[in-house]
């Protein structure tokens, strides 16, 4: 099957699909942040999107697109949560029916979120059991559109309205942008963030911020072309550990991707820590990584630089919190 590559005409498009629906999120600054980073940081606050994270845009963008037969006949998903949740919130609100594919060991947050919205979950073993298949065999066997948590068209484009927001906030600021930050796993909010600076912001240098064991856009940009990650021991940024990048997010993040910093769980958690400290942000960890990367003083951003960090996502279990320390 021939690839459907989006544009930044399809970005447009998605935004106004999206408008009196999504909502549009906050850049926000804090001095501390500043002082320990060493750099000028604009956070783009996506927790207080529906659903609590950025999927809900790709999710609306692309469901919003469904002719009736389509609706009729529902969607699955397969999902850690984020997308889980988005999808099965605009499902709500368009009055279909959605089916999500989770991982046993999803955060019950995210399964409750998912829940709460009237979708259904099926749960697999992620060590055993391939979600793209259960998701392909519910489709083909109930007639369900399949909608992928990133590698798709109108996916991609709806995340992209983020970064539609970040350069029209930051120029009502007067402000230049040297670099942006995004957490990477699939590479959804990457390419669609990339779409959108390539044509407004072409200066800005782009860079991901991916868990240690589940580096697969750095190893792909490495090695110029698509490279899974080897099994490797479970990250508390269960958002963000996709095997490996999408056929059709890598030849989009290829072409602008200046970098990817890697990121353990512990700055990870640290991040947490100082969002709800300074701002009083609640983030998950792999929706707090972009953070954590701009806070280690990264050597490829000079030091006094504009720099936008994407908070993805705040949808967290109370014990993770605690290992952050916040209760």
């Amino acid at each position: 099957m021939r690839l459907e590559f989006p544009t930044y005409l399809d970005v447009i498009a998605a935004r106004q699909r999206l408008s009196g629906h999504a909502h549009i999120t906050p850049l926000m600054r804090h001095n501390l942040l500043d002082k320990i980073s060493g750099l000028n940081l604009y956070l783009k606050n996506e927790t207080v999107q529906k659903s609590g994270a950025f999927k809900y845009r790709g999710a609306y963008s692309r469901l919003s697109l469904l002719n009736k037969v389509e609706r009729d006949a529902g969607v699955v998903a397969f999902s850690s949560g984020n997308h889980a949740q988005g999808v099965a919130l605009a499902a709500k609100e368009l009055g279909i029916s959605a089916t999500i594919v989770m991982p046993s060991t999803a955060p019950l947050k995210k399964k409750q979120g998912t829940l709460s919205h009237g979708a259904k979950i099926i749960e697999y073993d992620p060590k055993t059991e391939s979600r793209e298949k259960i998701g392909a065999d519910i489709a083909k066997r109930e007639q369900r559109t399949l909608i992928p948590p990133f590698d798709d068209k109108y996916v991609i484009a709806g995340q992209g309205t983020c970064g539609l927001e970040i350069v029209e906030q930051a120029r009502g600021k007067g402000v230049e942008l040297d670099a942006l930050i995004t957490p990477v796993g699939g590479g959804g909010l990457c390419a669609g963030i990339n779409l959108v600076f390539t044509q407004l912001s072409p200066h800005t240098k782009i860079y991901g911020g991916e868990p240690v064991n589940y580096d697969d856009h750095a190893k792909s940009l490495r090695a110029g072309k698509r490279t899974a990650n080897t099994p490797a021991p479970t990250s508390l940024c269960d958002a963000l550990m996709s095997p490996a990048p999408g056929e059709i997010t890598f030849p989009i993040n290829k072409r602008r991707l200046s970098g990817i910093f890697p990121m353990t769980d512990e700055e990870c958690l640290l991040a947490m820590t100082l969002a709800k400290e300074t701002l009083d942000i609640t983030l998950e960890p792999g929706g707090a990584i972009a953070l954590a990367a701009a806070l280690s003083r990264p050597r490829n951003i000079e030091p006094g630089s504009n720099v936008v960090v994407v908070l993805s996502g705040g949808n967290v279990d109370k014990a993770v919190m605690a290992l952050a320390g916040l209760t």
